[in-house]
């Protein structure tokens, strides 16, 4: 970063480039859209800029990278699926790291319009919270539509959350403590943390976001279980394996408490006490 930023904080530097990014992009993109951290005013040394492009019209990956070119971008790469309509382009702009993501029109309002009809995707949030920097009224639109979180769908993602837990003996959990089978438990416990989060969200009527700066983003979510973040965080850092795995269990005993009842919550209810019972009951795992 030059030492024209020293004094400003983080996010007004990053978001004064993006902002340069935008406005150095040709009429026919009628939306440019800042999201990650910058949107939400707490980005650090270590974020990079986040952007949505709506041009009106399909591109290229070509045609993208000009104008990420145009625009200042340097360093140029593409990450993620190729041959779709979604153009990936990542640069640098003046030190500072850069993503953009160009949907044209008819892409975005597809996704939107998959978004509140149902289909799990990290952008809901992103756009929730996006920042425009040019614009045509469309994310306006598109954020008018996402205030909207039906009950029926927060019902069927706790559903599907809560759909591993259980169905097979508790005692099954022990085979997650097994010498030499961490990886097995690592997994077991990270699907159960984003199991959690989903559900937490969803009783939030919050749309799901990544699960960085995870701490802060639960905490002002009023229907939670006790400590969320730092228990998701004991479980993944204890080294006992019994003990990591028990808290996992009795984090995910108590999310499902607060859940509406349905097929999967109230077996996993019932599942969820026994395995924390027989885990109670093992002996400690030699570390």
């Amino acid at each position: 970063m030059t030492s024209d930023y020293a004094d400003e904080p983080r996010t007004e530097q990053l978001r004064a480039i993006a902002q340069r990014v935008a406005d150095a992009m040709p009429p026919d993109v009628l939306e440019v859209v800042v999201t990650g951290s910058i949107s939400r005013g707490v980005a650090d040394e270590v974020s990079d800029i986040e952007m949505l492009v709506v041009p009106a019209e399909p591109l290229e990956l070509e045609e993208a990278y000009a104008l990420a070119r145009a625009a200042g971008l340097e360093r140029l790469g593409s990450w993620g699926a190729q041959g779709t309509a979604v153009k990936r382009v990542s640069g640098y702009r003046e030190g500072a790291p850069l993503e953009l993501v160009f949907w044209p029109r008819d892409y975005a309002e597809s996704s939107v319009e998959k978004i509140v009809a149902g289909e799990s995707s990290s952008s809901a949030e992103a756009l929730a919270n996006g920042l425009a920097l040019r614009t045509s009224g469309l994310l306006d639109e598109w954020q008018a539509r996402l205030r909207v979180y039906p009950e029926e769908m927060a019902a069927a993602r706790i559903e599907d959350a809560a759909l591993p837990w259980g169905g097979f003996a508790a005692a099954g959990v022990l085979t997650l403590l097994r010498p030499g089978d961490r990886l097995a438990l690592v997994e077991w416990i990270y699907d159960s943390a984003v199991r959690v989060l989903r559900i937490v969200y969803a009783l939030n009527r919050a749309w799901e976001p990544t699960t960085k700066r995870l701490e802060a983003r639960v905490a002002a979510l009023p229907l939670k279980p006790d400590w969320l973040a730092e228990r998701i965080t004991e479980a993944l850092s204890e080294q006992d394996p019994r003990k990591a795995l028990l808290v996992m269990t009795e984090l995910q005993a108590d999310t499902v408490a607060l859940a509406p009842s349905g097929p999967n919550v109230d077996r996993a209810r019932i599942w969820l006490a026994e395995a924390a019972e027989i885990l109670r009951a093992a002996p400690q795992s030699p570390v």
